[in-house]
């Protein structure tokens, strides 16, 4: 004889019986508001095709991220050529010391 499925309703009250828990997703708890002064800053995205593929992560402060940001951003420069010019200018100044 073919078996035929149990009603959902019946096997949910089954499941809740024996305190399986549902994998269903929950409703969504309304977004809490960040006040303004905490509220993120979005960047404007920027995508260049500069040559420059090999990525660097590192971690700063957060007041040094957002100097080099406002740097890069005052020059016009995308983010690698900024770098770029750190390093050469590190180099210069390190090669006056010796």
């Amino acid at each position: 004889p073919a078996h035929k499925p149990a009603p959902p309703e019946e096997v949910r009250a089954i499941s809740e019986r024996a305190s399986f828990r549902s994998r269903e997703p929950k409703p969504a708890a309304p977004a809490l508001a960040i006040p303004p002064a905490e509220a993120p800053v979005r960047r404007t995205q920027r995508r260049h095709r500069t040559g420059r593929n090999a990525q660097l992560n590192i971690k700063v402060r957060p007041e040094t991220l957002a100097a080099f940001h406002a740097l890069v951003d005052r020059q016009g420069w995308v983010q690698g050529e900024a770098f770029e010019r750190a390093i050469a200018a590190l180099e210069r100044e390190l090669a006056a010391k010796a």
